[in-house]
């Protein structure tokens, strides 16, 4: 066991002398390892932020356990004949199946209502074209896990009456009372005079998309405004040991309420942030299975360069091969010898190119402003794959200098 031992720690030594010996032919060999682990761990890095990125703005926007029910909802995309199909078979929900569905759903902690709008805001000559107009239930606040930075929200019962008042979105603050409170001033929509009572905090953008160019109206106020007698969406909200069952629930509610029996088909669409975010998975899970290959090709590419350094140094060492050999080395042992030197060429390829992944995520994270996570299987594959890489870089070598015949090796100086 001692032997073993000392056999293993000469053949380390001599082989980190021998890099040491070359320093930069090693560093330019390792060029190959170091990019493309590097690569493999940023490009890894890169899908995951941007999952974290999108799955924590659609929780700022949509909150949690939350799931919706319109005409027309679906996570994937359809097909221009389901569409068609779904167009003609679906019928909007109407105020009176939303009031039946939050009266029964006995599993939901929250069922509210919402209209969507679009108006050109105009104050004091400073126009704001294309605002989203969402008229809500009260305890939309609630259900969207929405945060107030001034005033409040607007009540169950303000929402259901006439009564003019509004929560806008940070934009819009910006844009007409960028120096001053916004309580208690007023906005017109479509000629609406509308008081503001409350700011809603700034949720930043979607892949560029504004999330805070908004107002909240009454929901009574929006229908009326803009002439709308259906085409609600019902929001739910539950505990999250409840969360399927609730939505499970719910478009049974809305199936009864329409009569539809058997086998029928829903006319009406179901969506909640759970599926989104599986959703996320499975495209982020495509772009890994595409892009990760991709760039272990450069992995591939750096065996390559080890390779044919590891053979000029079998040529450049093989006096030193014969004289081991004539004393009695083993062809086991020689190879193992460059197999040694090959692999810890690669681990410290792979260590490397770490240092400068971890470097990137953080300068690439600050410049785009997200999270980028270095996930430990990505971290592990590169430097596993690197390290394999290594092993079969030196393998062609290593027995080339195995072979090696003493007599012969030792003219060779």
């Amino acid at each position: 066991m001692r032997q073993l031992y000392s056999f293993y720690f000469d053949a380390f030594w001599i082989a980190l002398k021998s890099i040491l010996e070359h320093k930069l032919r090693a560093l330019l060999t390792l060029i190959g390892i170091i990019i493309g682990v590097a690569a493999v761990v940023v490009v890894g890095a890169s899908i995951a932020g941007l999952k974290t990125y999108v799955v924590e703005t659609a929780s700022k926007i949509l909150g949690s356990n939350h799931f919706m029910m319109t005409r027309m909802a679906s996570m994937g995309r359809m097909s221009d004949e389901e569409f068609e199909r779904r167009n003609r078979r679906n019928k909007d929900i109407n105020w009176e199946e939303y009031e039946y569905i939050k009266s029964n759903c006995r599993l939901c902690t929250e069922i509210g209502a919402q209209i969507n709008s679009n108006a050109d805001i105009n104050l004091e000559g400073v126009e704001m074209p294309a605002v989203r107009i969402m008229g809500v239930t009260g305890n939309m606040v609630d259900i969207e896990d929405k945060t107030l930075v001034e005033g409040r929200f607007m009540t169950d019962e303000e929402s259901t009456r006439m009564t003019n008042v509004c929560v806008i979105g940070w934009d819009v603050k910006e844009k007409f009372f960028p120096d001053k409170s916004p309580i208690g001033e007023t906005l017109k929509v479509r000629g609406v005079p509308l008081k503001v009572i409350g700011v809603e905090q700034q949720r930043g953008s979607f892949f560029g998309d504004s999330q805070d160019r908004h107002i909240y109206i009454p929901i009574a106020v929006g229908a009326q405004t803009f002439n709308r007698t259906g085409g609600i969406q019902v929001h739910g909200k539950a505990e999250t040991e409840n969360f399927k069952d609730s939505i499970e629930e719910a478009r049974l509610l809305l199936r009864n309420k329409r009569k539809l029996i058997g086998t029928e088909e829903d006319t009406f669409g179901v969506v909640n942030v759970d599926e989104f975010n599986s959703q996320m998975d499975q495209i982020t899970g495509a772009i890994a299975t595409v892009v990760i290959p991709i760039t272990l090709i450069i992995l591939v590419v750096g065996g390559i360069v080890v390779m044919t350094i590891m053979l000029v140094s079998v040529t450049e060492r093989t006096f030193e091969v014969g004289l081991r050999k004539a004393i009695g080395a083993t062809r086991n042992q020689i190879m193992l010898q460059f197999l040694i030197e090959s692999a810890l060429l690669c681990v410290v390829g792979g260590i490397l190119g770490l240092v400068l992944a971890v470097g990137a995520t953080q300068l690439v994270g600050y410049l785009l402003e997200m999270t980028m996570t270095i996930t430990l299987g990505y971290v592990i594959l590169s430097v596993g794959v690197s390290s394999v890489i290594g092993i079969l870089a030196g393998l062609y070598p290593a027995w080339k200098a195995s072979r090696l015949d003493p007599i012969v090796a030792l003219t060779k100086t």
